[in-house]
This record gives C-alpha cells, structure tokens and sequence, in this order.
C-alpha cells in the first residue's frame, strides 16, 4: 500500500539488516518454545530465515526479492498448507515476533509497533485459516501483501 509522501514501513524499520535481526531473534526463540518448535524439527535453518526476511521485507514495502526469487504469495501458502495451527500457536506466533523486534531494537514508536502487529495479526490469521488439512476455501493466487500505516483494504481479487 503506497502512500505518498511517508517513508515505507521497511524504509521506517532501516532496511533489510534490522528486518533480518528481526527474524533471527524470532526463530531463536521459536526454536527454545515447545509450543512452536515442532513445526522446525532440527532448527531453523539460515536459508529459511533468509526467506522470511525477504517475504517480511517486500511486505514492508521493501524489495519484491521474495516474488521474484521465490514464487511470491503462492509459495508462502504452500510452506503453511497442512500444518494445523492452533490458536494458541498463532498467538504465541504473533507475541513472539512482537518480543523479537524489541530483540531487534526496531523503532518503538506506537505508529509503526501498530502497523507491524496489525500485519502480525492479519497475517497469522490468514496462515492459521490456510493451514487446516483439507482447507478448501483457499485463495491460491494473490499478490504478496503491501502493507502500510494505515488500514489495508480488503484484497477482493
């Protein structure tokens, strides 16, 4: 979501060094909670942090890398296809990548927290819906996100 004159929320988060901070301090964490670790037995690898780094930085408005080196939107729906998240995972997702931009020493302003936890929120929600066995409701092409300061508009296709 463009808007003119602001900064992108990934220009706000400094790039895509803090974002990639970010993230390792997320997995990090995910790989010592029992509730979340079980989706990565053996860890996490640095290829698939790369990944969300990238995903998470074309989110933000940043470079489109993740649709252009790895499939973009239909990609990411497939890494969550069957996994059965429940709703206390999704929480525990949502609260820990919250803890990690604090890790990460993100900006802490209420304007961009707000933005990125709405993200957080949409975004769990829609891998949570997606990750049911046998889900047949599924959007199976969509761009990847844009998010901005505001409130996203519903993507109707």
């Amino acid at each position: 979501m463009d808007e003119a004159g602001l900064p992108t929320l990934f220009e706000w988060a400094g790039g895509g060094e803090p974002l990639r901070r970010m993230i390792d301090a997320f997995y990090d964490r995910v790989e010592a909670d029992p509730l979340l670790s079980g989706f990565f037995p053996g860890g996490v690898s640095q290829a698939h942090r790369r990944h969300v780094a990238d995903w998470w930085a074309e989110v933000l408005g940043g470079p489109t890398t993740y649709t252009d080196e790895r499939g973009g939107y239909a990609t990411m729906l497939d890494h969550h296809r069957g996994l059965n998240i429940q709703p206390g995972q999704r929480h525990r997702f949502a609260s820990t990548m919250s803890l990690a931009a604090d890790d990460a020493d993100l900006p802490a302003d209420p304007e961009f927290r707000a933005a990125i936890i709405g993200y957080l929120e949409w975004g769990t929600r829609l891998a949570m819906g997606n990750s049911r066995p046998g889900a047949d409701d599924l959007v199976e092409q969509a761009p990847v996100p844009r998010w901005g300061w505001g409130v996203a508009p519903p993507w109707l296709g």
